[in-house]
Protein backbone atom coordinates (compact mmCIF):
# COMPACT_ATOMS: atom_id res chain seq x y z
CA UNK A 1 0.00 0.00 0.00
CA UNK A 2 1.82 3.02 -1.22
CA UNK A 3 1.75 5.98 1.61
CA UNK A 4 1.25 8.54 -1.69
CA UNK A 5 -2.07 7.45 -2.47
CA UNK A 6 -2.91 6.90 0.83
CA UNK A 7 -2.37 10.74 1.49
CA UNK A 8 -3.99 11.63 -2.01
CA UNK A 9 -7.36 9.95 -0.24
CA UNK A 10 -6.80 11.97 3.09
CA UNK A 11 -6.92 15.33 0.68
CA UNK A 12 -9.65 14.15 -0.81
CA UNK A 13 -11.84 12.80 1.75
CA UNK A 14 -11.59 16.51 3.88
CA UNK A 15 -12.23 18.55 0.67
CA UNK A 16 -14.43 15.91 -0.72
CA UNK A 17 -13.93 17.75 -4.19
CA UNK A 18 -11.85 16.10 -6.98
CA UNK A 19 -10.89 19.79 -8.03
CA UNK A 20 -9.81 21.35 -5.22
CA UNK A 21 -7.66 18.00 -4.03
CA UNK A 22 -5.48 18.36 -6.95
CA UNK A 23 -4.73 21.88 -6.57
CA UNK A 24 -3.52 20.89 -3.16
CA UNK A 25 -1.49 18.34 -3.90
CA UNK A 26 -0.28 19.84 -7.25
CA UNK A 27 -1.91 16.74 -8.85
CA UNK A 28 -4.38 16.71 -12.23
CA UNK A 29 -7.35 15.51 -11.39
CA UNK A 30 -7.09 12.36 -13.97
CA UNK A 31 -3.98 11.50 -11.90
CA UNK A 32 -5.98 11.70 -8.59
CA UNK A 33 -8.57 9.62 -9.65
CA UNK A 34 -6.16 6.98 -11.03
CA UNK A 35 -4.75 6.76 -7.23
CA UNK A 36 -7.97 6.33 -5.75
CA UNK A 37 -8.97 3.72 -7.85
CA UNK A 38 -5.83 1.91 -7.11
CA UNK A 39 -6.35 2.29 -3.34
CA UNK A 40 -10.14 1.13 -3.82
CA UNK A 41 -8.40 -1.88 -5.68
CA UNK A 42 -5.82 -2.92 -2.63
CA UNK A 43 -8.60 -2.52 0.03
CA UNK A 44 -10.86 -4.36 -1.69
CA UNK A 45 -13.72 -1.15 -0.90
CA UNK A 46 -15.02 1.55 -2.78
CA UNK A 47 -14.15 4.37 -0.56
CA UNK A 48 -16.24 7.31 -2.29
CA UNK A 49 -19.80 8.12 -4.11
CA UNK A 50 -20.75 10.90 -6.30
CA UNK A 51 -24.30 12.18 -6.49
CA UNK A 52 -24.64 14.55 -9.01
CA UNK A 53 -21.78 17.00 -8.73
CA UNK A 54 -21.23 15.96 -5.19
CA UNK A 55 -18.58 13.13 -3.50
CA UNK A 56 -19.48 11.53 -0.22
CA UNK A 57 -17.50 8.76 1.44
CA UNK A 58 -19.06 5.36 1.45
CA UNK A 59 -18.65 3.50 5.02
CA UNK A 60 -15.57 1.64 3.70
CA UNK A 61 -14.30 5.50 3.09
CA UNK A 62 -15.10 6.82 6.59
CA UNK A 63 -13.24 4.09 8.14
CA UNK A 64 -10.06 4.57 5.89
CA UNK A 65 -10.60 8.55 6.59
CA UNK A 66 -10.31 7.64 10.16
CA UNK A 67 -6.98 5.38 9.95
CA UNK A 68 -5.56 7.52 7.29
CA UNK A 69 -5.63 10.72 9.76
CA UNK A 70 -3.66 8.16 12.77
CA UNK A 71 -1.72 6.73 10.25
CA UNK A 72 -0.02 10.67 9.21
CA UNK A 73 -0.25 11.63 12.91
CA UNK A 74 1.98 9.31 14.13
CA UNK A 75 4.29 9.55 10.96
CA UNK A 76 4.53 13.34 12.15
CA UNK A 77 5.12 12.45 15.40
CA UNK A 78 7.85 9.93 14.25
CA UNK A 79 9.48 12.65 11.99
CA UNK A 80 9.26 15.29 15.01
CA UNK A 81 11.58 13.02 17.25
CA UNK A 82 14.15 12.15 14.67
CA UNK A 83 14.15 16.10 14.45
CA UNK A 84 15.36 15.79 18.01
CA UNK A 85 18.43 13.76 17.85
CA UNK A 86 19.61 16.27 14.98
CA UNK A 87 18.54 19.93 16.61
CA UNK A 88 19.48 20.59 20.87
CA UNK A 89 16.47 20.51 23.18
CA UNK A 90 15.83 19.71 26.49
CA UNK A 91 17.62 20.12 29.55
CA UNK A 92 21.11 20.36 29.60
CA UNK A 93 23.28 20.29 33.15
CA UNK A 94 27.38 21.68 33.20
CA UNK A 95 29.28 20.98 36.38
CA UNK A 96 32.15 23.13 35.81
CA UNK A 97 35.14 24.93 39.53
CA UNK A 98 34.04 28.64 40.06
CA UNK A 99 36.13 29.99 37.99
CA UNK A 100 35.46 28.83 34.62
CA UNK A 101 31.43 29.56 35.64
CA UNK A 102 32.42 32.91 36.54
CA UNK A 103 35.17 33.75 33.79
CA UNK A 104 33.87 31.62 30.97
CA UNK A 105 30.67 30.48 31.70
CA UNK A 106 28.23 33.80 30.93
CA UNK A 107 29.95 33.90 27.54
CA UNK A 108 29.30 31.07 26.28
CA UNK A 109 25.69 30.59 28.19
CA UNK A 110 24.24 33.72 26.01
CA UNK A 111 26.10 32.62 22.69
CA UNK A 112 24.58 28.89 22.89
CA UNK A 113 21.12 30.26 24.08
CA UNK A 114 20.95 32.21 21.41
CA UNK A 115 21.68 29.40 18.65
CA UNK A 116 19.62 26.70 21.16
CA UNK A 117 16.82 28.54 22.68
CA UNK A 118 15.19 25.33 23.15
CA UNK A 119 17.25 24.21 25.33
CA UNK A 120 17.13 24.74 29.64
CA UNK A 121 20.40 25.39 30.44
CA UNK A 122 22.03 24.39 34.48
CA UNK A 123 25.49 25.42 35.39
CA UNK A 124 26.48 23.85 38.43
CA UNK A 125 29.59 25.18 40.53
CA UNK A 126 31.93 22.60 42.11
CA UNK A 127 35.27 21.40 42.01
CA UNK A 128 36.68 19.26 39.16
CA UNK A 129 36.62 16.04 40.58
CA UNK A 130 33.07 16.67 41.69
CA UNK A 131 32.21 17.73 38.01
CA UNK A 132 33.70 14.34 36.82
CA UNK A 133 31.84 12.25 39.29
CA UNK A 134 28.76 13.94 38.61
CA UNK A 135 29.37 13.25 34.79
CA UNK A 136 29.98 9.69 35.77
CA UNK A 137 27.18 9.58 37.59
CA UNK A 138 24.80 11.01 35.24
CA UNK A 139 24.18 13.96 37.81
CA UNK A 140 25.42 16.59 35.03
CA UNK A 141 25.52 16.24 31.07
CA UNK A 142 28.69 18.14 30.50
CA UNK A 143 31.73 18.80 32.69
CA UNK A 144 34.53 21.09 32.46
CA UNK A 145 37.70 19.99 34.50
CA UNK A 146 41.06 20.97 35.02
CA UNK A 147 43.51 18.39 35.09
CA UNK A 148 43.29 14.68 33.13
CA UNK A 149 40.79 12.40 33.41
CA UNK A 150 41.14 8.28 33.55
CA UNK A 151 37.87 6.93 33.77
CA UNK A 152 37.13 4.54 30.76
CA UNK A 153 33.42 5.50 30.30
CA UNK A 154 34.25 9.51 30.14
CA UNK A 155 35.21 11.17 26.45
CA UNK A 156 37.69 14.22 27.15
CA UNK A 157 38.46 16.65 25.12
CA UNK A 158 41.37 19.15 26.04
CA UNK A 159 40.50 22.92 25.47
CA UNK A 160 43.32 24.87 26.97
CA UNK A 161 46.22 24.46 28.54
CA UNK A 162 46.64 26.35 31.65
CA UNK A 163 49.90 27.97 33.33
CA UNK A 164 50.38 27.66 36.84
CA UNK A 165 52.86 29.90 39.14
CA UNK A 166 53.61 29.76 43.13
CA UNK A 167 52.63 33.07 44.08
CA UNK A 168 52.64 35.64 47.34
CA UNK A 169 52.31 39.01 48.16
CA UNK A 170 54.65 42.39 47.47
CA UNK A 171 54.45 42.47 51.26
CA UNK A 172 54.93 38.71 52.26
CA UNK A 173 58.20 38.92 49.22
CA UNK A 174 59.61 42.31 50.79
CA UNK A 175 63.40 42.05 52.27
CA UNK A 176 63.34 37.94 52.15
CA UNK A 177 64.73 35.11 49.80
CA UNK A 178 62.80 33.13 47.97
CA UNK A 179 64.10 29.81 50.31
CA UNK A 180 63.18 32.32 53.46
CA UNK A 181 59.43 33.41 51.90
CA UNK A 182 58.56 29.11 51.35
CA UNK A 183 60.02 28.83 55.00
CA UNK A 184 58.22 31.19 56.69
CA UNK A 185 54.09 31.18 54.93
CA UNK A 186 52.13 28.27 54.63
CA UNK A 187 51.61 26.79 51.36
CA UNK A 188 47.77 27.39 50.65
CA UNK A 189 46.66 24.45 48.75
CA UNK A 190 43.81 22.15 47.57
CA UNK A 191 41.37 19.80 49.57
CA UNK A 192 42.79 16.24 48.86
CA UNK A 193 41.55 14.10 46.29
CA UNK A 194 41.98 17.49 43.93
CA UNK A 195 41.88 16.30 40.45
CA UNK A 196 44.93 18.49 40.16
CA UNK A 197 46.95 16.24 42.81
CA UNK A 198 49.77 14.74 40.96
CA UNK A 199 50.42 17.46 38.39
CA UNK A 200 50.87 19.87 41.92
CA UNK A 201 53.41 17.32 43.05
CA UNK A 202 55.33 17.31 39.90
CA UNK A 203 55.03 21.21 39.90
CA UNK A 204 56.12 21.22 43.66
CA UNK A 205 59.17 18.83 42.71
CA UNK A 206 60.47 20.74 39.54
CA UNK A 207 61.71 23.87 42.14
CA UNK A 208 62.53 21.23 45.22
CA UNK A 209 59.50 22.50 47.43
CA UNK A 210 57.96 20.15 50.29
CA UNK A 211 55.78 22.45 52.45
CA UNK A 212 56.17 22.22 56.21
CA UNK A 213 52.94 23.59 56.61
CA UNK A 214 49.71 23.15 54.26
CA UNK A 215 46.39 25.33 54.65
CA UNK A 216 43.76 22.93 52.77
CA UNK A 217 40.71 24.83 51.25
CA UNK A 218 37.79 24.33 49.17
CA UNK A 219 38.59 26.03 46.14
CA UNK A 220 40.68 28.39 43.90
CA UNK A 221 38.90 31.56 45.00
CA UNK A 222 39.37 30.86 48.57
CA UNK A 223 42.84 30.02 47.99
CA UNK A 224 43.70 33.36 45.90
CA UNK A 225 41.85 35.67 48.43
CA UNK A 226 44.26 34.36 51.43
CA UNK A 227 47.01 34.89 49.68
CA UNK A 228 45.54 38.73 48.81
CA UNK A 229 45.62 38.60 52.72
CA UNK A 230 49.13 37.67 53.16
CA UNK A 231 47.88 34.06 55.12
CA UNK A 232 50.40 31.88 52.49
CA UNK A 233 52.04 31.37 49.02
CA UNK A 234 49.84 29.66 46.62
CA UNK A 235 50.05 27.52 43.29
CA UNK A 236 47.28 28.98 41.37
CA UNK A 237 46.54 29.33 37.43
CA UNK A 238 47.94 32.47 36.12
CA UNK A 239 44.64 32.97 33.86
CA UNK A 240 42.41 32.89 37.35
CA UNK A 241 45.02 35.82 39.21
CA UNK A 242 46.06 37.86 35.52
CA UNK A 243 44.35 41.40 37.20
CA UNK A 244 46.19 40.62 40.38
CA UNK A 245 49.59 40.30 38.51
CA UNK A 246 48.54 43.32 36.27
CA UNK A 247 48.08 45.61 39.33
CA UNK A 248 50.73 44.11 41.55
CA UNK A 249 48.88 42.78 44.27
CA UNK A 250 50.14 39.41 43.92
CA UNK A 251 53.85 38.10 42.47
CA UNK A 252 55.41 35.32 41.09
CA UNK A 253 57.64 33.45 42.75
CA UNK A 254 58.46 30.81 40.23
CA UNK A 255 55.91 30.15 36.91
CA UNK A 256 56.39 26.00 36.19
CA UNK A 257 57.20 24.65 32.93
CA UNK A 258 54.66 22.37 33.05
CA UNK A 259 50.79 22.95 32.07
CA UNK A 260 47.50 21.56 33.12
CA UNK A 261 45.21 20.06 30.67
CA UNK A 262 41.45 22.19 30.99
CA UNK A 263 39.01 19.09 29.04
CA UNK A 264 35.36 19.30 28.49
CA UNK A 265 33.79 15.95 29.66
CA UNK A 266 30.83 13.81 28.96
CA UNK A 267 30.25 10.25 29.09
CA UNK A 268 31.29 8.68 25.55
CA UNK A 269 27.98 6.95 24.65
CA UNK A 270 26.30 10.09 25.18
CA UNK A 271 29.00 12.47 23.16
CA UNK A 272 26.81 12.37 20.23
CA UNK A 273 24.02 13.58 21.53
CA UNK A 274 22.71 16.76 19.96
CA UNK A 275 22.69 19.50 22.77
CA UNK A 276 26.30 18.04 24.23
CA UNK A 277 28.27 17.76 20.96
CA UNK A 278 26.96 21.12 20.01
CA UNK A 279 27.91 22.75 23.39
CA UNK A 280 31.15 21.40 23.28
CA UNK A 281 31.81 22.65 19.85
CA UNK A 282 30.43 26.18 20.84
CA UNK A 283 32.96 25.67 24.04
CA UNK A 284 36.28 24.81 22.28
CA UNK A 285 35.62 27.21 19.50
CA UNK A 286 35.36 30.19 21.71
CA UNK A 287 37.45 29.25 25.09
CA UNK A 288 40.68 30.73 23.90
CA UNK A 289 38.85 34.11 22.54
CA UNK A 290 37.41 34.34 25.75
CA UNK A 291 40.48 34.09 27.40
CA UNK A 292 42.21 36.56 25.73
CA UNK A 293 39.67 39.09 26.01
CA UNK A 294 39.39 38.89 29.82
Amino acid sequence: MELRNLRTFQVVAEHLNLTKAAEHLGYSQPTITLQIKALERELGHSLLNRVGKKTFLTPAGKVVRQYTEQLFSVMQLMEEELNHLNNPFGNLVVAAPEFYCTQYMPHMLKSYLEMHPQVNLQVISCSSQEALRRVNNHEADIGIIAGTCDLSDIYASVVDLEEFALVATPEMIAGRSFSEVLEQYPFLSYQEGCNLDGFISQCLAEINYSPQSVIKCTSEETIKRSVLNHTGVAFLSTALIQAELRSGAVEELHRFSRRAETSIICLKRRKDEAAIETFAELVTDVWQSVRENQ
